[in-house]
């Protein structure tokens, strides 16, 4: 399976005949760059159809004249992303508002590339702690994961924990997911391929659904993306260098199954300790794992991020445009707002992971042994909006989470 990564697009070739002449084709770096920004945006992003006219939004009027040139471009990739309303809830989508960021799009300094640190993606250990638990008569698994890294960086990690934990035969997960900000599809992929059993594999996990320009095979503007091999190598495609544009993004090439990994079979109840630092591919796991067992969460509100992107280079700059909805085998997606929990708990500031008297563990572990009542969404209480407001800062800060795609695959090839 391939890997890609993008490369940067000189400006003059947005305009070949093939493609609608929507922008000057000269202009400053600045100009230029703020141009593409909005013309990538009006193919790729998620939402697209709620962004106007070039002439319209007028991207060099509006920005051209701020300066560092990067709080201008970061203020466009913001104002995009305000532009699509959640009809539930009459607010955008990416609405947040700290430090002028959107909740999910963001851009920064320097290209795409393969093996380089990516934003939003924490480095470190990816198994934080891992425990066998015996309370009462029950067995009980528990790990902790701090962040979805690159799966070739840590795989061996995962698969060793998992197997220790498999030795107990445990009914019961609690896993532990309240640091975690997200990080690489795959990796959060491949470990709920570790806890499930192996009746489920080939049943549907997720789909990635993107635009229907995307679907339709519309998004012109990706040729101007090249499509790299894992060592970030050109990739022949019908005789010439395969780009961005030759990828299919049909839901049913998107659209990922079970496949069981390691040794663990016994699990059939998973509880989940989770935080409003609890994001994006962390969310994923959570919702692909939902119509399979009975999940419960611990803690507090989750952070609310159902979409994914892949990295376009513009110049010096890479951009990540929100360009996916996750949805379940259900078809669920809507947690835009996070996930709120069943046992509300609030976090300690510096936890002792593993520690059974830990309140979320503790609370956790009561829960298993039917000692704790699940609160309706109704009745949640005790973690007040402002708490959850700033522990959204302090997600955000330079942090973005991240739900980064890597294995787009090519049309027509397996």
């Amino acid at each position: 399976m391939m890997l890609l990564t993008s490369g940067g697009c000189k400006k003059d070739e947005l305009s070949k005949k093939d493609e609608e002449i929507v922008s000057p084709t000269s202009g400053s770096r600045t100009e230029l760059t703020l141009d593409s920004i909005f013309l990538y945006a009006k193919q790729i992003y998620l939402w697209n159809d709620a962004l106007p006219s070039y002439q319209d939004f007028a991207p060099r009027r509006k920005y051209a004249l701020i300066n560092p040139e990067m709080n201008a471009f970061r203020k466009e990739v913001f104002d995009l992303s305000q532009l699509k309303l959640n009809s539930e809830t009459g607010i955008p989508y990416e609405a947040l508002g700290f430090n002028n960021n959107p909740k999910y799009s963001y851009l920064q300094l320097g290209i795409y590339n393969i093996g380089t640190k990516k934003a939003g993606i924490v480095s470190g250990n990816v198994v934080l702690s891992k425990n066998i638990i015996r309370s009462a008569d029950k067995t009980i698994s528990y790990i902790a994961i701090g962040s979805f890294p690159s799966l070739r960086s840590s795989k061996v990690e995962l698969d060793q924990a998992f197997d220790e934990l498999a030795v107990a035969n445990p009914k019961y997960l609690i896993l532990d997911l309240r640091s975690n900000g997200g990080g690489y599809v795959e990796t959060a992929e491949y470990l709920a391929n570790l806890i499930v059993p192996s009746k489920l594999s080939g049943k549907v996990m997720y789909t990635e659904q993107f635009n229907t320009t995307l679907q339709a095979g519309n998004a012109k503007i990706l040729r101007h993306q090249p499509y790299l091999d894992e060592l970030g190598k050109p990739v022949l495609y019908k005789g010439r260098a395969a780009t961005l544009e030759d990828v299919d993004y049909s839901e049913k090439g998107n659209t990922y199954q079970f496949a069981k990994q390691g040794k663990l079979e016994s699990i059939e109840e998973i509880y989940v300790i989770v935080s409003g630092q609890t994001a994006s591919a962390s969310e994923l796991l959570i919702s692909c794992l939902k119509p399979y067992f009975n999940v419960k969460l611990v803690g507090e509100r989750t952070y609310g991020k159902p979409v994914g992107f892949f990295g376009v280079n513009i110049d010096q700059y890479t951009v990540y445009l929100s360009s996916f909805l996750i949805k379940n085998a259900q078809g669920w997606s809507n947690y835009f707002n996070g996930m709120d929990p069943n046992i509300p708990v609030e976090l300690p500031v510096n936890p002792t992971l593993s520690d059974t008297e830990e309140p979320c563990l503790k609370a956790a572990i009561s829960a298993i042994n039917g000692a704790v009542n699940f609160s309706s969404r109704a009745k949640l209480a005790g973690i007040s909006n402002q708490k959850f407001i700033q522990q959204l800062s302090t997600v955000r800060g330079d942090f973005t989470a991240g739900m980064i795609e890597e294995r787009l695959k090519l049309k027509n090839v397996k």
